[in-house]
């Protein structure tokens, strides 16, 4: 493999981000990896804009209940109404999935979403209130390159992770270990660094710690156990924060999250020189991610051929990636939502407290064929004839099909496609500037330089292959079906 700028910057930006835009392809060749990644950096130092999906009558519904009226408030509610507000909770955190889909297809700011990406799944939770999902999220995208100890404080006082680990149960006299086994083991200090009495003595610590029905942070003094406790050999009146500053001391945590963001990053293989170098510069900043991230991506190692085209692309990796490279409107945005659940990754739905596994697990053999559908779904010339299994929460109301109150909230274009199940994308993809940049290349030579940008593997694709399946009809239709073929491969899986 030659290692050229171009493949060196698609490398960076499927990594640091979700692939290479069509506008960028021209830049490719002309930058290094250095220069590049510094765009990247400068990119993404505005802040993010809050995404307020909300839906107005659960705005009024929440903002008018006050901390002292809230229990008798919601006690008046009528079943119909209470089924009303899990609706539009549904619907709330389905908008959320595609508002923050599209920031990552759209945004210029690749590292700060792909960095978000990263601690959505670190901090994995599954919430069906959309107030409780929005702060979280806000408070992951404003803090994705910034200071870990920062984001861990906040994310661990956000009332979305608070009720998700069930530590609005936990009360002096009857702690509940969940929270705070949950922060050393997945967001710390990782397994085998604690012992059960630690997380006893750490339970304790956060009793009290709960939100209000707004989402906001609530102390209840009340219910905190401000007894003497042990954890990790620190003896004291500890409360939350005190725990949480523990476990930041602890250079465990240094290398738990540079082994987890180097699997993410660089190579699901841990090199464990590499790791343990990254974690003593990640300790000795105190926690600075933005720090840790350039100490990755400008190293000559990030760019070894071991690196390259080895990552098997998540779901949401895929699908934003497609759509950053074949500039495109749907007409039927639910369609990314049923992909994502078919395919196993729904955003703000992990599987579990432990998040997506990642690697290989995206891959079997009905996953492989889907994947390498999509292109052909996109072009729309394929239609999407399956049905994932019921999940109303995943689904987010979505699974009736015989109900024709659910089927009239749906975008018209989704109620068509003829045969039960399926649904159409409906996508109009603007090829005019990706055609443009192969405008010099010679028709015998098109396969290999549409393979070039949008592979990362070793392998080559038959050009012959490709031609057998294509239009050749005219050098336009022939770019359009080449490409959509290319990116129907299993190579185009990894990046």
């Amino acid at each position: 493999m030659s290692l050229t700028n171009q493949l060196k910057n698609q490398h960076l930006l499927w990594r640091a981000g979700f692939g290479p835009a069509v506008e960028q392809l021209e830049d490719l060749r002309q930058f290094t990896p250095k220069q590049f990644y510094k765009a990247l950096v400068k990119a993404s130092e505005k802040k993010p804009v809050y995404m307020n999906v909300a839906d107005n009558y659960l705005k009024g519904l929440v903002m008018g209940v006050g901390e002292v009226g809230r229990m008798e408030k919601l006690k008046e509610l009528t079943p119909e109404q209470r089924k009303t507000i899990q609706r539009k909770n549904r619907e709330g955190v389905r908008n959320l999935n595609l508002t923050w889909l599209k920031e990552m297809i759209n945004s210029g700011a690749q590292l700060r979403e792909k960095m978000a990406f990263f601690w959505h799944g670190h901090f994995a939770c599954r919430n069906l209130n959309v107030f409780y999902q929005q702060e979280l999220i806000d408070v992951i995208r404003q803090n994705a390159l910034g200071n870990f100890g920062i984001l861990l404080k906040e994310v661990s006082h956000s009332a979305a992770m608070l009720n998700f680990l069930n530590n609005q149960q936990n009360r002096k006299g009857h702690p509940n270990e969940n929270f705070a086994r949950e922060v050393m083991e997945l967001f710390t200090i990782g397994r085998g660094h604690y012992s059960e009495n630690d997380i006893k003595e750490a339970a304790r610590a956060f009793t009290g710690w709960s939100s209000n029905l707004q989402g906001d942070f609530i102390f209840r003094k009340g219910q905190h156990d401000d007894g003497i406790k042990t954890v990790l050999g620190r003896t004291g009146k500890l409360d939350g924060d005190a725990v949480l500053n523990i476990l930041l001391e602890e250079k465990q945590t240094a290398r738990f999250i540079c082994t987890k963001i180097y699997r993410f990053f660089v190579n699901d293989q841990p090199d464990q020189e590499r790791i343990e170098w990254l974690a003593d510069r990640f300790y000795k900043s105190e926690y600075e991610i933005s720090a840790l991230m350039e100490d990755i991506f400008t190293s000559d190692w990030f760019f070894d051929e071991k690196n390259i085209g080895t990552h098997i692309k998540s779901p949401v990796e895929l699908l934003a990636g497609i759509q950053r490279m074949l500039l495109m409107t749907l007409e039927n945005d639910e369609s990314m939502l049923i992909l994502q659940r078919i395919l196993g990754q729904m955003l703000f739905y992990p599987p579990n407290v432990a998040g997506w596994a990642g690697g290989k697990t995206w891959i079997d053999s009905s996953t492989l064929m889907m994947r390498m559908r999509i292109p052909q779904l996109f072009n729309d010339e394929d239609e999407m004839n399956v049905r994932p299994k019921d999940d109303d929460d995943q689904m987010m109301g979505m699974r009736d099909e015989g109900n024709p109150a659910a089927v009239a909230r749906r975008p018209k274009a989704q109620k068509l496609g003829g045969a039960r199940g399926t649904r159409p994308i409906n996508a109009n993809i603007e090829w005019a500037g990706y055609i443009n940049y192969f405008s010099k290349t010679q028709r015998e030579a098109l396969v290999n330089a549409m393979a070039g940008i949008l592979l990362q593997t070793n392998t080559a694709v038959s050009a012959d292959i490709i031609r057998q399946y294509s239009d050749e009809n005219n050098r336009e239709a022939f770019i359009r079906s080449a490409t959509i073929q290319i990116m129907s491969t299993p190579e185009y899986q990894l990046c």
